[in-house]
C-alpha cells in the first residue's frame, strides 16, 4: 500500500494562451456607456427617448408584420418596456384603423350580398395574422453600431428597428428604422467653451456632434449666430459614410472644391471613434472635442492630435510590405457591397504576388486570429468604424482595405500625405475611376496597340523568349528587406515567382496534371516552397517547416520515421458516450 500526500492544485496566475480576457472580448468602436450612471426612465421618457409614436407610424406605413428590435448592451434594460409600449401603440393603431373602416362601411349602406361576402371572408385567424410580432435581439453578431441583419433573419424579420448611435452603413437586405435615442445636454457650458475656444468670431467653424447629441446642433447654431458668429456651419445627419464629413452635410463651397474644407475648424460634441477622428483630422484645419462624460463642473474642449496615431499606422503599413501571407477577416455580413470590396482586396493581394486566406468571424478577439500564426497581417472588412482595430493585444497588425493599397506599394511609390479614408466605398470608387481611365487610354491607343500586336512573333521561339525575359526579370529584381529587422526576405512575393515549384520531367508533369485536383502536399525541392495541386502554397510550407504540431497522428512516429509502430497511423478508438451522470465505454456496457 502506498500513501500519497494531499497536494493542492495551484490556481492559474494568468489566462491560458488561447483564452481571451473579458476586457478584450471585442474591439467595439462604439463609445462605452456607464450603465450604472443612467437613470431609470419614466413611461413618458420611454415614449420620447425611443420615439414610440414615430416607430409605430413607420411600421404601419410599411405594413411590416415581423419586427426585430436591436438594442446596444446598455439599453437592454429598457428593452421590455419599449416592447410593451410598441405593442400597445400598434394595437391602438390597428383598432383605430379597423374602426375607421367600419364607419366607412356603415356610411356606404352595403347590400345584403356584400355583407355576407365580407362576413364569410373575415375570420379570427386572419385578424391574428394582421397583428405585428416584435422580437428583441439580445446579442449582436458584430458591432452595436451596425444593423444585425444576420440575427434579424433568424427570426424572419421584415424590418429592423435600430436603437442608439449608429455608423449608418447602408444595409444590404433589410429595411431599417433608426431611433437615435436622443440624450440631454446642457448648452450653457457648451456655449462658453466655444467662446473660449474661438474668440475670433470671423473664424470658420463647423458644428458637429455624435448622433445621440445631434439634435442640439440647430439650437446651438442659432444661439451662436445671435452672438455674432457669422461663418458657422451646422451639420445635419445624412446616410452617407463616404461624405467629406462622414454621415454629415458639408458647406456648400466644399461641394465644388474639397480643399476648401481645410479652412474650417471643427467643434465636435462627444468623443468620436478613432476612425472618425482620423478622417476628420485629415480634412479640416483643427478638431476640438467637447466631452459629454466629464465630471468637472467646467468642462473644456481639448484639441485633438492624431499625429502619433497616424505615425503608428504608417509604421504598421511599412512593416507589412514584405509580408508574404495576408488574412482577410470578414467582420460583416450586413454592410452593402462587402462582397465587392472582398473581390477588390483579393485581386490586389494576388496582383502583388502574395497569398491570401479568407476568414469569416463574428466578434473579433486576439485569441481567434492568433491561431493562424503564418498570417503576417490581417485586412478587416467591416463597417467604416469597426474596420480600424488599434488594440496592441493582437499578434499581427490589423489594417483596413484602404491601408492595404498603401502597404502593397513599393518603397518608391509609397508617400504618406496624412490623408485618411475609413469607408471602403472610397476604395471602390477609386477603382472604378481607374478602370474608366484605362478604358479611355486604351481606346485612344487602339490603333498603335493593334499594330504592335500584329508585329509580335507568333511562333514558339517568340513565346520562349518572352518566358525567358520574365524569368530574367524575376531574377534581376532588387532584393527586399524587412525594415524592422534589416534582414533579406526571400519569399515576400511567393505567388509571383516561377521557381517556387521544382522543374519536372514530362512524365512527372503528366502525372501532376492528372492529380491536379488533389489536396495532398507535394514533396518540394530544396529552396522551393511547398505546393498543393501544383500551385505554390506558403501556408503549406509554413505547416511543413515552422509548425511544431501538425495535427492528430503526426506526433506518433517510430524511430525509423514511420507513422505508428508498424508504419501505419494510430488506430482510432471509440470514446465515451452518454450523459454526464453515466458514461458508457465502447461495447463493454460499463457505466462510469
Amino acid at each position: 500500500m502506498r500513501a500519497y500526500a494531499n497536494m493542492a492544485v495551484p490556481a492559474l496566475a494568468t489566462a491560458p494562451a488561447l483564452s481571451t480576457p473579458d476586457t478584450h472580448i471585442f474591439e467595439d468602436p462604439t463609445p462605452a456607456v456607464d450603465v450604472s450612471s443612467l437613470p431609470r426612465l419614466s413611461d413618458e421618457q420611454i415614449t420620447l427617448t425611443y420615439e414610440i409614436e414615430r416607430t409605430v407610424k413607420e411600421i404601419r406605413e410599411g405594413r411590416w408584420r415581423r419586427i426585430a428590435l436591436q438594442f446596444p448592451d446598455h439599453m437592454l434594460t429598457d428593452a421590455p418596456r419599449v416592447y410593451e409600449h410598441l405593442t400597445r401603440g400598434l394595437g391602438k393603431a390597428r383598432k383605430s384603423q379597423n374602426g375607421a373602416l367600419r364607419n366607412g362601411e356603415q356610411n356606404g349602406t352595403p347590400t345584403e350580398t356584400e355583407l355576407s361576402a365580407q362576413l364569410g371572408s373575415s375570420s379570427i385567424q386572419e385578424n391574428r395574422e394582421d397583428e405585428e410580432r416584435l422580437f428583441i435581439l439580445g446579442d449582436t453578431s458584430y458591432g452595436a453600431c451596425c444593423v444585425d441583419e444576420v440575427a434579424a433573419e433568424h427570426v424572419d424579420a421584415d424590418v429592423v428597428v435600430h436603437y442608439g448611435r449608429s455608423c449608418l452603413s447602408p444595409p444590404s437586405r433589410l429595411p431599417v428604422i433608426y431611433v437615435f435615442t436622443e440624450r440631454p445636454l446642457d448648452l450653457d457650458p457648451v456655449l462658453s467653451t466655444i467662446r473660449e475656444t474661438y474668440p475670433d468670431k470671423e473664424t470658420k467653424i463647423i458644428l458637429m456632434a455624435d448622433i445621440p447629441y445631434s439634435h442640439h446642433i440647430p439650437t446651438l447654431h442659432s444661439l451662436l449666430r445671435d452672438e455674432g458668429y457669422a461663418d458657422i456651419f451646422a451639420t445635419e445627419i445624412v446616410h452617407d459614410p463616404s461624405s467629406l464629413l462622414p454621415n454629415r452635410t458639408v458647406p456648400s463651397e466644399t461641394m465644388q472644391e474639397k480643399e476648401a474644407l481645410c479652412d474650417y475648424a471643427l467643434f465636435h460634441i462627444s468623443d468620436p471613434p478613432t476612425a472618425l477622428l482620423l478622417t476628420l483630422s485629415s480634412r479640416v484645419a483643427s478638431v476640438h472635442i467637447y466631452p459629454t462624460t466629464s465630471t468637472t463642473t467646467t468642462p473644456s474642449a481639448a484639441l485633438a492630435s492624431t499625429s502619433l496615431a497616424l505615425r503608428r499606422r504608417y509604421a504598421l503599413l511599412t512593416s507589412l510590405s514584405t509580408t508574404p501571407i495576408f488574412g482577410i477577416l470578414i467582420n460583416t455580413l450586413s454592410v452593402k457591397n462587402y462582397m465587392h470590396i472582398l473581390s477588390h482586396v483579393q485581386n490586389q493581394i494576388t496582383s502583388a504576388g502574395k497569398k491570401y486566406y479568407t476568414f469569416v468571424v463574428g466578434k473579433v478577439n486576439a485569441a481567434k486570429v492568433a491561431n493562424f500564426s503564418e498570417v503576417g497581417g490581417w485586412v478587416v472588412i467591416g463597417c467604416w468604424e469597426s474596420s480600424l482595430i488599434e488594440s496592441r493585444e493582437f499578434w499581427r497588425p490589423m489594417i483596413t482595405p484602404w491601408e492595404l493599397g498603401i502597404a502593397l506599394q513599393g518603397d518608391e511609390e509609397r508617400v504618406w500625405t496624412g490623408a485618411w479614408e475609413a469607408d471602403f466605398e472610397a476604395v471602390l470608387s477609386a477603382e472604378k475611376n481607374n478602370n474608366k481611365d484605362e478604358k479611355t487610354n486604351g481606346a485612344s491607343n487602339g490603333v498603335s496597340n493593334s499594330q504592335a500586336k500584329d508585329d509580335e512573333p507568333t511562333n514558339g521561339i517568340g513565346d520562349d523568349a518572352a518566358t525567358d525575359d520574365y524569368d530574367s526579370e524575376e531574377e534581376s529584381a532588387p532584393p527586399e528587406f524587412d525594415l524592422r529587422t534589416g534582414r533579406y526576405v526571400s519569399h515576400s512575393r511567393p505567388m509571383r515567382s516561377k521557381n517556387t515549384v521544382a522543374k519536372e520531367s514530362p512524365q512527372d508533369t503528366q502525372n501532376s496534371r492528372a492529380a491536379s485536383s488533389s489536396t495532398a502536399l507535394t514533396k518540394r525541392a530544396n529552396g522551393d516552397i511547398a505546393s498543393v495541386g501544383g500551385v505554390a502554397s506558403p501556408g503549406a510550407e509554413y505547416l511543413r517547416s515552422n509548425r511544431t504540431w501538425q495535427g492528430l497522428g503526426s506526433d506518433y512516429r517510430s524511430e525509423e520515421g514511420q507513422d505508428g509502430v508498424d508504419g501505419r497511423a494510430a488506430k482510432m478508438e471509440e470514446g465515451r458516450s452518454g450523459i454526464a451522470r453515466g458514461y458508457v465505454v465502447g461495447d463493454e456496457g460499463r457505466r462510469h
